[in-house]
């Protein structure tokens, strides 16, 4: 081990695929020179106590590694346990495009996603985006929500674990979403967010009216969001975490310490201080340096 360890080396597999065995964690030490690391989950995550450049540490351990479907994260030694967890909701905290599955009830699913995808990548502004899909929406009745997320909405596997057990040790968490408040209230519920932020749809009675109310929770707001949650509460910069997928995302990663990319877009995954490929969001803990045994029911 380093004389001076500052770094920690988080290797983490999905649950569902536990790859970490005894013989790929003797190729990642002895990639570093380190000897027995310290397991978070047989077969699921483990860490090692390092120094160096981060850029060298990963290089070293992904060669060590080869292709197995094993993330891994480097980070500060210190200051691990959060205190403040900002999530994207959509393909993030859930595994559909709310927006996508709403537009399935008139027909439009394959052109409002086309434009989904292009937002969430980075390759057309958010707000007209968001603005164009909402508008093909029009007339369409609000009371189809309930059956979208009763029937269609899936939670991302290790989110309920996430939330339940940064709350127990005193996190607040928050849903801040580009989607819809009809959606983030019963999902932020569901999950067990402590509060959750997203656009309104305008309605004339129980139907869509075609338009959202402005201003557009975005990029920026997503930012805002965070430095308001963070100031209120009194946190530095290196107590907040936050996840997410798409380029709306960004500014709010960027700020975050670290910001985590979940199975994200190119442009997002290359930005963020870490990318989360493989494993479900209990990786976010093993982050934090959770044992498996110590997360909340």
């Amino acid at each position: 081990m380093a004389d001076s360890p500052s770094l920690i080396a988080t290797l983490i597999a999905n649950p569902d695929r536990p790859t970490l065995d005894a013989g790929l964690l003797r190729r990642a030490g002895d990639a570093l020179g380190i000897g027995t690391p310290r397991i978070l989950a047989e077969g699921i995550a483990a860490e090692f106590e390092t120094a160096g450049a981060p850029s060298d540490i990963e290089r070293h351990l992904r060669a060590a590694i080869a292709d197995a479907p094993v993330d891994i994260a480097v980070q500060p030694a210190g200051s691990r346990r959060k205190r403040l967890f900002l999530a994207d909701m959509d393909s993030t905290m859930i595994g559909q495009e709310c927006i996508d599955e709403l537009a399935d009830f008139v027909g439009l699913k394959p052109q409002v996603s086309a434009i989904t995808e292009r937002a969430m990548r980075g390759e057309i502004a958010f707000e007209p985006a968001l603005r164009e899909r909402v508008a093909l929406l029009k007339g369409l009745s609000t009371g189809i929500v309930e059956g979208i997320i009763r029937e269609r909405i899936t939670l991302t596997p290790g989110g309920r674990e996430l939330v339940a057990t940064m709350k127990r040790d005193g996190a607040h968490t928050c849903l801040v979403s580009g989607g819809f408040t009809l959606f983030t209230g019963p999902i932020a519920a569901m999950i067990g967010f402590d509060e959750n932020r997203a656009n309104v749809l305008l309605t004339e009675g129980d139907e869509l009216v075609g338009h959202v109310a402005e201003p557009i929770l975005g990029r920026e707001a997503k930012l805002a969001t965070l430095i308001e949650l963070r100031d209120t509460l009194g946190l530095r910069p290196e107590d907040v975490l936050a996840v997410g997928d798409g380029a709306n995302d960004l500014a709010m990663l960027g700020e975050a310490a670290p910001g985590v990319a979940f199975r994200a877009k190119p442009a997002v995954a290359a930005a963020a201080h870490i990318r989360i490929d493989h494993a479900d969001l209990t990786a976010l803990l093993y982050l934090q340096g959770y044992r498996r045994d110590e997360f909340a029911a």
